[in-house]
């Protein structure tokens, strides 16, 4: 990147920055992506992993945000990433007979409705009304007397982190230069123009300076830091939310759809994910540490109380495998509530050769990247093609269906379980290839992680070889998501996982030590600032643990 002026350098790697690489690369300029972690390593990471239209923002009458993000899920399920981006069923309790049926049945069936207008929404099924006995039937734990009937209606779920990485190897696949762990510490200026950034090499030591023509700024909550480097006033603010979630196993609620449950604030979403449920989200403003955003004591009780106000069999701390905390990108407004500042996104040109783009939500992320290329290209003076990313699926999209038909056949092939082949194509689609070509030239790598049963030891190395993974905290809670999956937070297979990337990336056996040493502090911390009563002290625990593994 160092070599010659790009086009456009976009810094920051989560959903928004990598679509937007991915945007301007396929207009043919010749593009760069920086970060200064790993991928998704801050908010891309820790969503509630919904692909949704938004249907509370029915209620708040803002039908473009919701027309918006219906159109976009449904280029998501049905062309971008099929592989990657699911349907799942949610059931919405009814606790007043009468007008509530008929005032959330109309919402949910303009829902519908726009979503079938835009005619990217017949990849779902339509809702339905559901008798009290119906609902027991569909979500036997749910209290008899917490409904007296219920809707159920359809969105989609991604893991959100998987996406983000495999929207950068898109982008890298059609050209982009892309690199983690590097780190912006400041933008290059000739006179009030900005011309190109100073990025520092975060392990490898070395400052380079990138030229570009146009920056995006694509930071997320850290948006008013990185405009602090360039000296200019923001024309916006971003607040943080955060926002916690609990992961339990399956058989700890019975019931075979998810869950949408209101409260006095927000609403609550209990989501089917493999062999667990997660329950989330809370809404409250942030102000501390933005790299590890802690859940604290409180954050973990308001979830049970809400979530058992509902249940038949109620959930306790001991039923908690995972916890994990993210922060929402909001546009500062008038609100004082987080919950009720904007979902939309801006973009703006505070300075000549820079432009911000904040805000929005991860469904919309691809509507946020095109208007940041097509803001920059304002600035570029040369034509430019239109943006082709409603017609570019991802990797492993193509050919995906082909394969998900052929995978007894796939199974049969390889030795490897077909139920182990449905994992590997949900997670990589046609790429899955790719991994079990190192199952074919290692059978070792066939077996499951010792401990996290779910993932093959090949998707590790896999990780490591082909999807940037430069950490074993990479692996075990981006690539894979066995740091929320396991009672033990991913402790028991961490060596394992780390031994299977040290050939990869060049470790000797003390890195794979301070590799090892380095996770275990960060899940000891995680825990420690979980028992803690707010949030000042449960981000004190959580700072506990040291940010960098040294190499």
């Amino acid at each position: 990147m160092a070599e010659r002026e790009l086009d456009v350098l976009v810094v920051g790697a989560g959903v928004v920055g990598a679509g937007t690489a991915l945007d301007a690369v396929t207009r043919g300029l010749s593009t760069g992506l920086v970060e200064a972690r790993d991928w998704a390593s801050g908010t891309s990471s820790r969503s509630s992993k919904l692909i949704h239209g938004g249907l509370r923002y029915l209620e708040m009458l803002d039908f473009t945000l919701v027309r918006e993000a219906l159109k976009e899920r449904g280029l998501l399920l049905e062309r971008l990433a099929p592989h990657l981006v699911k349907p799942v069923p949610f059931l919405y309790p009814l606790q007043h007979r009468g007008w509530e049926r008929l005032y959330a049945g109309s919402g949910v069936a303009l829902y519908d409705a726009m979503s079938m207008a835009r005619g990217h929404g017949r990849g779902l099924p339509l809702h339905r009304h559901l008798t009290r006995r119906h609902a027991l039937r569909v979500a036997p734990c749910l209290k008899k007397d917490a409904l007296v009937g219920a809707l159920q209606y359809y969105d989609a779920q991604v893991d959100d982190a998987r996406f983000v990485a495999t929207l950068v190897r898109t982008a890298a696949s059609f050209g982009a230069r892309a690199a983690n762990r590097a780190r912006v510490t400041g933008f290059l200026r000739e006179g009030d123009r900005v011309v190109g950034a100073r990025v520092q090499d975060v392990e490898g030591g070395g400052e380079y300076e990138i030229h570009a023509r146009q920056i995006v700024n694509a930071t997320g909550v850290w948006t008013d830091d990185t405009q602090a480097m360039v000296g200019e006033r923001g024309q916006f603010h971003v607040r943080a939310s955060k926002g916690i979630h609990l992961v339990v196993p399956k058989d700890r609620i019975h019931s075979t759809s998810g869950l949408i449950l209101r409260t006095e604030k927000s609403v609550l979403f209990v989501i089917p994910w493999g062999r667990h449920w997660i329950i989330g989200t809370t809404d409250t403003d942030w102000d501390l540490d933005k790299a590890h955003p802690a859940a604290s004591s409180a954050d973990i009780d308001y979830l049970l109380e809400h979530v058992n106000s509902v249940l038949a069999v109620p959930l306790g701390r001991d039923d908690v495998q995972g916890v994990y905390a993210g922060l929402r990108p909001l546009l500062a407004g008038e609100s004082d509530a987080t919950s009720k500042l904007s979902r939309e996104h801006t973009v703006a040109h505070p300075a000549p050769g820079l432009v911000v783009v904040a805000g929005g939500k991860y469904t919309t992320y691809r509507v946020m990247a095109k208007d940041a290329v097509d803001e920059a290209v304002h600035g570029l003076d040369m034509r430019v093609a239109d943006c082709v990313t409603e017609e570019t699926p991802l990797l492993g999209a193509e050919g995906y269906q082909a394969l998900w038909n052929a995978r007894a056949r796939i199974a049969a092939r390889t030795g490897v379980h077909v139920a182990r082949v449905e994992h590997l194509l949900n997670r990589y689609g046609s790429l899955a290839e790719e991994v079990l070509d190192l199952v074919a030239a290692d059978p070792a790598l066939g077996a499951p992680l010792t401990g996290a049963d779910d993932y093959l030891r090949a998707e590790v190395v896999y990780a490591a070889s082909h999807e940037g993974a430069r950490h074993l905290d990479d692996v075990l809670t981006r690539r894979t998501r066995i740091s929320i999956e396991t009672f033990d937070r991913g402790t028991r297979c961490a060596r394992e996982a780390a031994e299977l990337m040290a050939p990869v990336l060049g470790w000797d056996k003390g890195q794979v030590e301070r590799e090892v040493e380095h996770y275990e502090k960060r899940v000891e911390a995680e825990r420690e600032s979980q028992l803690q009563p707010d949030d000042l002290t449960a981000d004190a625990a959580r700072l506990g643990a040291p940010d960098i593994v040294p190499l």
